[in-house]
């Protein structure tokens, strides 16, 4: 049951009155969303109460975008985990260890983001903080206008990163807002806080955990003239802390970067789109630079001006918690390649994955379904933990409401589609029910998955039997260099489809067979026969002399990935056409397909027992290994740094490999 708020939703006179605006819209439903105002706005508040007695003391806390709770000085935690205001995360704390008896002091650190973004939901006018603190079950302390607010004029932003995903800030250490969390820190010119008078949030317990965060030194400091080189030994995600004290006015520029530039320079602008650079100006006094958003890098570099010290240096990582659960097949163990393909991959879930299982730590940081479900079921093959996998079919089908055919990127402000994706929810469903055996979560989440199909019937399955997804991108593969010559029947703005098309077909009939399998596990009778369906997609796409399956329904084009998919997804009419797409497979490898060709191939190799070829996949030299051989510590966006434009060096998408080396039963879960 969730916790009934006596605490309101507080801000300042900005958003106390400000009417919340609708973002939502169906992708191809154009909205033009002015966020030229309410940008990037950092938002404190501050409160002094007494106790008279401690004791067990629990925070029921949240806040829009996003906050970082101080107790008494100390940091406490941040969140929520991003989610929809009208399905919005609160997080349950045990704050006893902050509490003393007497005198107490209460800080929390507000960002509205402000921008339409895949992270959070904002650009909608949305901010403010609540919260109530319960001593033994009585609440002592709420969130109301006796708090004190202001403005943290610290931070202005310099430049924007990914899409529209962070600002990057000049840090202005002689704003007097730094220690606004401390004792000490005269608060005297504060405003009190205003109810925010148009909160319409609902407020749901997030069911995920709350990050946990780890200090790490740097494996390599050396100073190149006036310039400080730093190497934290990994890419990690998190927030670069040090200490230092010069002049007044003094400015120290900041580089990070996740690989190092051919003459040993940081590459501050990343291959994945994202400058991270940032100027830090100095006070006098000792300073401590504070990032509130994170950014994934390994290397960082500080210009420092003549006569300033800097000290006390660390990488304050932030990762989902993670407790390894599974281990290298006992078959693959000595093999140097596949051991390292797995700590590549166990490092990714341990320390990529943040409050959800996003795309990527830098250019994106979106909460994306397609590639999600892949690597939502591999952390919790690597964990054990279900909770991410449930934060991920929980928060699709929710999004609903935007579209009954569900949402891609989830929880945030960018609306987006993607026909293929929304189906692969349902086999996530029930690839955690074969992980968990929970009946009771497959029961609940069954009719919604027959509700989405029957909504993929009505709206885009043909008289033929065929499926054609008009309205959303099919987006088949990615990047475009890895198509194979793909049929391009997608429309010139690469969003709908002309025509039916094997992968889209091949998504659909896959769906439907998954929610037959949930039915039998549930003792249900099937959802529905494919056997019109199969007969159609065999007519539409099969080649019948050449024993392999064209493009798309009027073309003759055979491409690598049309094949793989209907490999991996079992509509081989007979063996002829399976060993002919083998052999596709063995001349031309598992690194001549990406992103989201590779983990249905594996898939269908498991089903059909071909370990051998499974294992030359696992070791062809330009795939896994190459991320290896290229020095990744976190899976690429890719095979390797140069295949695609913008490639990510932290992306999870690439560490769903890990299924497949891992010592479990992979054909149980994914047959």
């Amino acid at each position: 049951m969730n916790h009934n708020f006596k605490g309101v939703w507080i801000t300042d006179d900005e958003f106390a009155n400000l009417e919340p605006r609708n973002i939502f819209h169906r992708e191809k439903d154009k909205m033009d969303i002015d966020c030229s105002q309410h940008r990037n706005r950092h938002i404190l508040f501050r409160k002094k109460f007494t106790l008279e007695e401690t004791g067990k003391s629990t925070m029921f806390i949240s806040g829009d975008d996003y906050y970082k709770l101080y107790i008494n000085g100390k940091f406490v935690t941040q969140g929520p985990a991003p989610s929809y205001h009208s399905n919005y995360n609160y997080n349950v704390v045990d704050v006893t260890e902050y509490l003393n008896k007497g005198e107490n002091l209460i800080a929390v650190h507000t960002l509205y983001h402000g921008l339409i973004n895949r992270v959070w939901q904002s650009g909608d006018n949305r901010h403010g903080l609540i919260f109530d603190l319960e001593v033994d079950g009585k609440c002592v302390l709420c969130t109301d206008e006796t708090f004190l607010t202001k403005p943290h004029d610290a931070f202005s932003e310099t430049h924007e990163i990914g899409y529209h995903t962070q600002f990057m800030e000049k840090q202005d250490s002689n704003s007097k807002m730094f220690g606004f969390e401390g004792w000490d820190f005269d608060d005297s010119d504060w405003k009190t806080a205003k109810k925010n008078n148009c909160a319409d949030h609902t407020l749901v317990e997030q069911k995920s955990k709350m990050l946990v965060f780890e200090k790490v030194e740097p494996v390599e400091t050396e100073m190149r003239g006036n310039t400080l080189y730093l190497d934290f030994g990994k890419v990690y995600a998190g927030y670069l802390c040090m200490k230092a004290k010069g002049k007044m006015g003094d400015e120290l520029i900041i580089k990070c970067a996740q690989e190092l530039n051919d003459d040993g320079s940081v590459r501050y602008e990343l291959r994945a789109n994202c400058k991270y650079i940032e100027p830090w100006i100095l006070s006098g006094n000792e300073d401590s630079l504070e990032w509130f958003d994170f950014k994934a890098f390994r290397y960082a570099t500080v210009d420092i001006p003549e006569g300033v010290e800097v000290y006390d240096i660390y990488f304050n990582i932030r990762h989902y918690p993670f407790k390894a659960a599974s281990q290298l097949k006992p078959e693959y163990r000595g093999n140097e390649h596949l051991e390292a393909i797995w700590k590549l991959c166990e490092d990714t879930m341990h320390y990529a994955v943040q409050e959800v299982i996003q795309d990527c730590c830098e250019r994106e940081k979106g909460f994306y379904v397609g590639d999600g479900c892949y690597t939502a079921l591999t952390h919790l093959i690597m964990s054990g933990d279900d909770s991410i996998v449930r934060k991920l079919i929980d928060d699709a089908f929710y999004s609903s409401f935007i579209s009954e055919s569900l949402m891609t990127c989830l929880d945030g402000s960018l609306m987006q589609e993607i026909a293929e994706f929304s189906l692969m929810v349902v086999h996530l469903v029930l690839w955690h029910y074969r992980v968990t055996g929970d009946k009771e979560y497959l029961r609940q989440n069954y009719p919604k998955c027959v509700k989405l199909l029957e909504v993929y019937r009505r709206d885009y399955e043909r008289d033929d039997n065929l499926i054609n997804v008009t309205d959303k991108w099919n987006l088949v593969e990615w990047p475009a260099n890895y198509h194979d010559g793909y049929v391009k029947v997608m429309n010139d703005d690469n969003k709908g489809c002309k025509e039916p098309h094997v992968v889209m077909c091949g998504h659909y009939l896959e769906a439907i067979k998954s929610v037959n399998k949930i039915a039998e596990a549930l003792g249900e009778a099937p959802y529905r026969d494919t056997t019109d369906l199969y007969n159609a997609f065999l007519d539409a796409f099969y080649d019948k002399e050449k024993h392999v399956f064209t493009d798309s329904l009027n073309s003759d084009h055979v491409s690598i990935i049309g094949n793989l998919y209907t490999f991996g997804f079992g509509l081989c009419p007979d063996e002829e056409s399976e060993e002919n797409i083998l052999n596709m497979l063995r001349e031309r490898k598992i690194s001549s397909v990406a992103l989201f060709t590779y983990f249905p191939t594996l898939m269908g190799l498991v089903r059909r027992d071909k370990w051998d070829d499974l294992k030359d996949c696992l070791l062809d030299e330009g795939a896994w290994r190459r991320i290896v051989a290229e020095g990744g510590t976190m899976t690429f966006e890719g095979w390797g740094k140069d295949t695609k434009w913008n490639t990510s060096l932290c992306h999870l998408t690439m560490s769903a490999v890990a299924p497949f080396l891992a010592d479990v039963d992979i054909k149980k879960i994914l047959e």
